[in-house]
């Protein structure tokens, strides 16, 4: 973007967390209803550190997707969180789901939260590895996991934690758009002149 409009990467850096605030606050206000695939999901976690979701290297988030009933993806959530706690995934599910959804999730304990929001959990084991990527039940939430993961370590080098929450909603903004591509630079635009500003402080103090 620096060399493309001829300015400073400062302002480069500037001008692109603006419009990702801008997709953050528009699609917290989405929800997700019908059957619903959820799964945990982390960045990070590459330096030297205590393996496993305990890691505090690795940076937590919810992968939430939207399917018709014969398996099509319509939308997707990609929330951080602090934890994979019941709690956590209550606050989130009462905030983001419509009462009646139907959340398929893996054993993970704490994804029972999603009752607080009266949707009904549907939990299946489905081991772990290679084994529970391909499993048919999960087939849209992993495959978006990798593709997330691909596009955000495949183009940037880093990604500070505080800042994760607006590269999640940028790629939630876009794939939730997808139906209508040509559309959605004219709409950035129009909700991007329509949100209250965000000055330079408060991006760089980003999400706690």
């Amino acid at each position: 973007m620096s060399r493309e409009l001829g300015v400073k990467y400062d302002t480069a850096w500037r001008l692109k967390h603006k419009l990702m605030q801008v997709m953050l606050e528009r699609v917290r206000q989405q929800s997700l209803a019908g059957r619903i695939e959820m799964d945990d999901a982390y960045l990070g976690g590459e330096r030297a550190g205590k393996r496993g979701r305990g890691s505090h290297n690795k940076i937590p988030f919810i992968a939430a997707v939207e399917t018709t009933q014969d398996g099509r993806p319509m939308k997707v959530h990609l929330r951080r969180v602090t934890g994979f706690r019941k709690t956590e995934i209550a606050r989130y599910a009462q905030a983001s789901l419509l009462p009646g959804s139907e959340v398929v999730s893996d054993g993970l304990y704490c994804f029972a939260g999603v009752t607080a929001a009266r949707c009904k959990h549907v939990p299946l084991i489905a081991g772990s590895g290679r084994q529970a990527a391909q499993h048919p039940a999960f087939k849209w939430v992993n495959t978006l996991l990798g593709n997330i993961k691909n596009a955000l370590l495949g183009t940037f080098h880093a990604i500070r934690g505080k800042h994760v929450p607006r590269y999640l909603a940028e790629f939630e903004y876009r794939f939730n758009r997808r139906f209508d591509l040509p559309a959605m630079i004219e709409r950035l635009t129009f909700v991007a002149l329509r949100t209250p500003p965000m000055p330079y402080r408060l991006l760089t103090i980003a999400e706690v």
